[in-house]
């Protein structure tokens, strides 16, 4: 299932795929945050890392990995996953689902960082 047409847009972020007549554009930010990567995923299940602040990166690099694949390179000096045809095509796809689940997932997480940043205090009258 290997795309018929690959292509970096360098000045906006964005991977263009096609398979056949559909186009999909994923920002790399979005092929960033959901990097097949051990360093994204974990090593098993429960152990995905949540990936923040990642809004400015950019793709640097595109490299064919044989015919299944490409790595992508990033601004952030990640370079470490290798995205198969089938998992480019699910993450266009899924777009949407993935995108609302991360964000969701984001605040989420910092609405525990404020809760751990707040503490309760108990006034005692003397």
């Amino acid at each position: 299932m290997q795309p018929t047409h690959i292509k970096l847009h360098r000045k906006s972020g964005i991977l263009e795929l096609a398979w056949a007549e559909t186009v999909f554009s994923l920002s790399a930010e979005y092929l960033r945050v959901f990097s097949p990567s051990a360093e994204v995923t974990g090593h098993g299940p429960g152990q995905e890392v949540l990936q923040l602040n990642k809004s400015g990166v950019q793709i640097t690099g595109v490299e064919p990995q044989g015919n299944y694949a490409i790595k992508l390179v990033f601004s952030d000096g990640h370079d470490t996953g290798i995205y198969t045809w089938q998992y480019l095509h699910e993450l266009a796809t899924n777009h949407t689902a993935n995108w609302q689940d991360y964000l969701q997932r984001v605040a989420a997480h910092k609405q525990e960082e404020e809760a751990a940043e707040t503490t309760a205090v108990k006034w005692i009258d003397p």
